[in-house]
C-alpha cells in the first residue's frame, strides 16, 4: 500500500514556489502566518511534521488555496483509492483531511475527503477571501459551519456557506466522514 502522507518535499517546494511569486522573505511570511521562522525554514527545507493549522496559516499569508501548498505532480489519469491519497491531521481534533482533487488551471476549487471522530471541535480561521465550501455527510454526524450558526448534519445532507469567515466541523458519531468542496471565488 503507498504512503498516503504528504511528502514534505511536496509542501517544501510549494512553500519555496509561493513565497517566491509573493516576494515575501522567510520573515515576513512567518509573522504574517503567525507562525516561528525556524519553523517556516525547516519546512522550506522538507522536515517537520506540518499540521492542518500551520499550513491554513501559511496558505491564508500566501494568498493561495490551501491545496496550492499539498498538490502532488498529476498524472493524465488520476485514481486515488478509498483511505489513500495526500493527507494532513489536525492538532485540535481527530481529523484528518485527503486531498482528492486540487484545482486545475482555471478554476478555482479543491475537493477532500475528511474523516473525523468525536472529541473535540476543529475549529477553522477564515480562508481567503471569496472561499465559498460546500459539506456533503457520507457516515456518521458532524456539527458544522459558520461560528455561531452551525448544523448538525447526517449521512446524505449538504450545507455551503462562507469560508473566510470563522467556522467548525465536529464529528458527533464514530466513524463520520464527509466530501468538502472549498470553491475559492
Amino acid at each position: 500500500m503507498p504512503d498516503s502522507r504528504l511528502p514534505l518535499e511536496w509542501i517544501a517546494a510549494s512553500l519555496r514556489r509561493e513565497r517566491t511569486r509573493t516576494g515575501l522573505s522567510l520573515s515576513e511570511l512567518a509573522k504574517r502566518a503567525g507562525i516561528a521562522k525556524s519553523t517556516l525554514s525547516q519546512l522550506e527545507a522538507g522536515g517537520g511534521n506540518p499540521s492542518v493549522e500551520t499550513l491554513w496559516a501559511l496558505a491564508v499569508a500566501l494568498g493561495v488555496p490551501f491545496s496550492a501548498l499539498v498538490e502532488p505532480p498529476a498524472p493524465s489519469v488520476q485514481v486515488i483509492r478509498a483511505g489513500q491519497g495526500p493527507a494532513v491531521a489536525s492538532e485540535q481534533a481527530d481529523y484528518v483531511g485527503r486531498l482528492l482533487s486540487s484545482s486545475p488551471p482555471g478554476a478555482r476549487r479543491d475537493i477532500y475527503h475528511i474523516s473525523a471522530e468525536p472529541g473535540a471541535a476543529r475549529a477553522s480561521e477564515p480562508h481567503i477571501p471569496g472561499t465559498y465550501e460546500h459539506l456533503v455527510v457520507s457516515t456518521g454526524k458532524v456539527r458544522a459551519g459558520p461560528a455561531g450558526e452551525e448544523v448538525e448534519l447526517a449521512p446524505g445532507d449538504y450545507m455551503a456557506y462562507r469560508g473566510d469567515v470563522p467556522h467548525s466541523y465536529e464529528a458527533l458519531a464514530a466513524g463520520t466522514t464527509f466530501v468538502l468542496v472549498m470553491q475559492h471565488m
